[in-house]
């Protein structure tokens, strides 16, 4: 039997009150810890975000002797994650004499996935995480192939293989976890019903504005007129829900879905092979340096609507945004500017068969990759709590996180466009392409070679966690842009569109509400 709205509502603010009452204080840091990591893993962090933060820093300033690694790795991960530093050397306790992590841990599969996942925290100069990684990953693929363990472990072992926890698109790692944690023996039932009702609410929220959307985005479709356009609609609106998915951020998640859809139609545009001209995409570009109505009689006839809608969907974010924020659109805006700079350069390459070098290929890939863009656009909408100046100043000035989120895209894209055989031939070479052409190397060491690359940004994005903290709410909406280009290219996907491999997600996020039985 479906409930009623108002029911939920009033079901979840009562259970809400008492999941309050498990973050009373106490010594016992342990059950603390399991109550954080339930209800950020549950999707209901959001609703205790004060109670959190204050449980963690007495979880980070209290001193922790636990001999037990799974213990010790929960800590580490739930920490760092919220931009607590912790020191790798705590592992150091579950090692011998000869530096490796003893053979009691490798018939231990809950602690090995449990520093599995922490150690994917790692940042720039600390390979004991990498040797932590390798361990675990080792005994959990035996484990996992010879079918020794049980679910949901065995579930969750499989899944976290083929993407560590701290890489997964949060809500739908959301929707797996529920299920597993149902069949938990210790689960608490308050904290599931409260997960359940949160996430139909929400649900509910969502799909209201998918619906509108969609509704914006065929509209402006039909206006424009453009043949070459992908309809990726759903798309731009589940990437801008990983980012933020709370029903206060309703207009951000709107503002950035709407951005992320003119992105893809510009992508789509300064497509020199099949689409535009060389000449029409220069034309194009200088409309857009300009930025005025009058500027319109540059573009070519057929993409004057979309130049327009481009001018008028920027004023509606002005509009939509408080006064004191408009700077934040002037931001977005210049960004938005310097992206089609840069498609138009990629566009130049193609026109003038130009080979890039590997490195300058990934250095213009990641530019065109619009997360400048994106980034800049972040905070469109969030309030002013977020939108501190401090946290401009870091959109602004700290473009390590920011340059590593369009460089994952950028090569995991490649990579699998590259085995799918769906690499865009109308693009400049591909990262994978480039390096093959530059080293002359089998396809197999170029993939290997990026991979290490790739893990090398994923350090930079958590040292950002660390590094900004004063700024984490942000920071973390960076981060979570980075977490939704798992969702689309992750495991050798190319699912942007979605394609068969994920078109069960927009139904089970958007549309299915979870069972309250």
């Amino acid at each position: 039997m479906q409930q009623s709205t108002e029911w939920m509502r009033d079901r979840a603010d009562k259970l809400k009150e008492d999941v309050c009452t498990l973050f009373t204080p106490t010594k016992d840091i342990l059950r603390r810890m399991y109550l954080v990591d339930e209800i950020v893993h549950l999707g209901i962090d959001h609703l205790f975000e004060k109670e959190i933060e204050t449980a963690l820093k007495d979880i980070h300033e209290t001193e922790f002797t636990s001999s037990n690694l799974h213990e010790v790795a929960l800590r580490f991960r739930l920490l760092r994650e919220r931009g607590f530093w912790v020191s790798p050397d705590i592992f150091n306790k579950f090692k011998g004499d000869d530096g490796n992590f003893l053979n009691e841990f490798a018939e231990d599969p809950r602690s090995l996935l449990s520093l599995y996942n922490a150690a994917h925290l790692f940042i720039h100069g600390e390979p004991e995480l990498e040797e932590a990684i390798s361990f675990a990953r080792n005994h959990l693929e035996s484990m996992s192939s010879h079918s020794v363990l049980k679910a949901p472990l065995a579930d969750q072992v499989k899944r976290h293989l083929r993407l560590p926890l701290p890489r997964t698109h949060k809500r739908v790692e959301m929707l797996h976890y529920m299920f597993e944690y149902d069949q938990e023996n210790e689960h608490n039932p308050v904290l599931l019903e409260l997960a359940k009702l949160d996430f139909n609410l929400l649900q509910q929220v969502h799909l209201k504005e998918l619906k509108e959307i969609s509704r914006w985005w065929k509209d402006v479709l039909a206006y424009m007129g453009l043949d070459h356009i992908r309809d990726r609609v759903i798309e731009c609106y589940t990437w801008s829900y990983a980012v933020y998915h709370e029903k206060d951020l309703a207009l951000a998640r709107m503002i950035f879905a709407k951005l992320v859809a003119l992105t893809s139609v510009l992508d789509d545009t300064y497509d020199v092979h099949a689409y535009t001209s060389i000449e029409e995409c220069r034309m194009l570009n200088v409309a857009i340096q300009g930025w005025d109505d009058s500027a319109a009689l540059l573009v070519p006839e057929y993409l004057r609507k979309f130049y327009e809608i481009i001018l008028r969907t920027f004023r509606e974010f002005e509009d939509q945004i408080p006064r004191n924020q408009r700077y934040l659109a002037a931001f977005s805006k210049a960004e938005f500017q310097k992206l089609t700079s840069n498609y138009l350069e990629a566009a130049e390459w193609y026109h003038r068969n130009h080979k890039p070098s590997f490195n300058d290929q990934v250095a213009l890939g990641t530019a065109t990759t619009g997360t400048r863009s994106l980034a800049a656009g972040l905070m469109l909408g969030m309030g002013d709590a977020a939108t501190t100046k401090q946290a401009f100043q870091w959109a602004v000035t700290s473009t390590d996180a920011i340059i590593s989120c369009g460089k994952i895209g950028r090569l995991m894209n490649d990579i699998s466009g590259f085995k799918l055989g769906s690499q865009n031939k109308a693009d400049m070479a591909c990262a994978v392409e480039a390096y093959i052409e530059e080293h002359k190397v089998t396809a197999d060491v170029a993939i290997a070679r990026i991979n290490e690359v790739l893990e090398d940004e994923w350090k930079t994005t958590n040292q950002a966690r660390v590094d900004h903290r004063a700024v984490l709410p942000v920071v973390q909406r960076m981060i979570n842009i980075t977490l939704g280009i798992q969702l689309f290219y992750g495991n050798d996907c190319d699912a942007f569109p979605f394609g068969k491999q994920l078109q069960e997600v927009p139904e089970d996020l958007y549309v299915k509400p979870m069972s309250l039985l």
